[in-house]
């Protein structure tokens, strides 16, 4: 049998296997909700044949990502982060839990050896993963690795997520680590490779000249057979028998990753708008999408960037969702003179924005669509009552035309919900409108598509929730503020 075809079958054995027991909604007892390894009955907490409390709230799902050094692991995490686009993801990397050297270690670090267990805080570990999967944020501490100590005063603040992908070469070896996991992952490569892999990351990559490459190839092929080989064949590879999933070829092995992602996809499914409402639709995140929302969400980006970016992520959203009107076949002649069978789109289109915000998405629609007409619809917002119309200004012959409704963030719902009564009182079709945004609160999701099943709704990135003031959380803050350059 393949080694591909073996790999996906025991994806699917152990996935359903009792290794694997899903996501778990259960509290922990209150005896160990604080610290489950200070009690060896602690385990019982974390077993799937605990009663769940339907009361307690999502716990985050948890991925431990392993393998030797070299093996593909950080492959097989960014594939799966891109893939779960719409679910919030966040990464611990072992390595920011290695221990601060000691005077002695330090003039003598190259007997050192990076890849034993006790070269970790592993009760530091243990302690930020436990704090994450109880909704709470953490310091992660920055690791200093030229002087192998630890960055006193800096500190990466990671916060509570959907998901939470542990990855390192050790984060198998200690019970108590994995007893947090949901799912485990070993991503195994060939010894040869993953040395080849090292010595062209460390030396190659660097932009080093031949001797300087050659020596420090032979430097790390010392170090290698001192302390890497024997760490992987002594901790890493033993614990490759805990591995829920073991993926040969790491990240060239695309359908294994594919399987797991829809695992993860069905454990999350109650967190997944988009199955729910077959109308609803998340452009396809990428690096660069989740770059440029990194970029507006940030504070204390200028008005210049943040305008820039939004631009584009705008143009991205109206792009998809020119995608979903209705379209005639059309054969053409090309320059050659040859026959070519394409599509035509309907003609019959408009755009309206919700003033003030929608309006930075004109620009988008307008260079997308030549020439279209854009209505204007204004409607008061007083916390979260926003049902009080104010203006409308809308073509004669809208009745007549597929709209694409532009506000860039969705939150309750109630000023879309307006806006599209009001498009429908004039005559067009629920089926005929296209609610473009950039960010939508699953709130607001919930109280458009409850009301308008057929209207569709195409956004970038779907939030986690409203606060108590109604805004979207993480959000971007008032965007028709910091787009048009009104905010404090």
């Amino acid at each position: 049998m393949p080694e591909e075809t073996m790999a996906i079958d025991y994806v699917m054995e152990k996935a359903s296997g009792p290794h694997f027991s899903g996501l778990r909604l259960d509290s922990l007892l209150s005896s160990a909700s604080s610290s489950p390894r200070h009690s060896s009955s602690t385990s019982a907490a974390y077993s799937s044949s605990t009663l769940i409390d339907v009361n307690s709230p999502k716990q985050p799902f948890v991925i431990g990502v392993s393998g030797g050094t070299a093996s593909g692991k950080t492959t097989v995490r960014d594939m799966i982060i891109q893939q779960l686009h719409d679910h919030r993801v966040v990464l611990v990397n072992q390595d920011s839990f290695y221990r601060g050297l000691t005077a002695e270690e330090s003039e003598r670090v190259h007997e050192y050896n990076f890849d034993h267990p006790d070269a970790f805080d592993t009760e530091q570990l243990l302690e930020c993963i436990e704090k994450l999967k109880l909704g709470q944020s953490v310091h992660v501490p920055i690791y200093d690795f030229k002087n192998h100590r630890r960055c006193s005063e800096s500190f990466r603040q990671v916060n509570a997520s959907d998901v939470i992908i542990l990855e390192g070469i050790l984060v198998f070896h200690d019970q108590q680590v994995r007893n947090l996991m949901n799912m485990k992952i070993f991503v195994d490569t060939d010894a040869d490779v993953r040395l080849a892999r090292r010595i062209r990351r460390d030396t190659v990559e660097r932009g080093r000249d031949i001797n300087s490459v050659l020596e420090q190839a032979k430097l790390l092929f010392l170090l290698y057979a001192k302390f890497v080989k024997p760490a992987f064949d002594d901790f890493v590879l033993p614990s490759k028998k805990y591995a829920d999933v073991i993926i040969p070829r790491g990240g060239e092995n695309h359908v294994a990753i594919d399987l797991i992602v829809q695992h993860i996809r069905t454990k999350l499914g109650l967190h997944d708008l988009c199955k729910i409402y077959p109308n609803v639709n998340v452009i396809q995140s990428t690096f660069q999408i989740r770059g440029m929302h990194t970029l507006i969400r940030d504070k204390e980006i200028s008005k210049h960037d943040f305008v820039f970016y939004s631009d584009r992520l705008i143009r991205l959203v109206v792009e998809h969702g020119l995608g979903y009107l209705p379209f005639a076949e059309k054969q053409i002649v090309t320059p050659t003179g040859s026959f070519y069978t394409g599509v035509d789109f309907c003609k019959k289109l408009c755009g309206v924005s919700i003033v003030r915000s929608g309006e930075s998405m004109e620009n988008a629609l307008r260079a997308c669509c030549k020439g279209i007409k854009i209505g204007k619809i204004l409607i008061h917002r007083d916390g979260d009552n926003g049902k009080q119309l104010i203006y409308e200004k809308l073509p004669k012959d809208i009745s007549e035309r597929h709209v694409l409704l532009l506000d860039p963030v969705l939150a309750t719902g109630n000023s879309a919900g307006q806006a599209i009564e009001l498009l429908i009182q004039k005559g067009v079709p629920e089926s005929h409108i296209i609610f473009l945004n950039l960010i939508s609160a699953p709130e607001g999701i919930h109280c458009v598509c409850k009301r308008f099943p057929s209207l569709k709704i195409v956004t970038s990135e779907i939030d986690v929730a409203l606060n108590e003031e109604f805004r979207v959380i993480p959000g971007m803050g008032e965007f028709g503020d910091r787009y048009f350059g009104t905010d404090d």
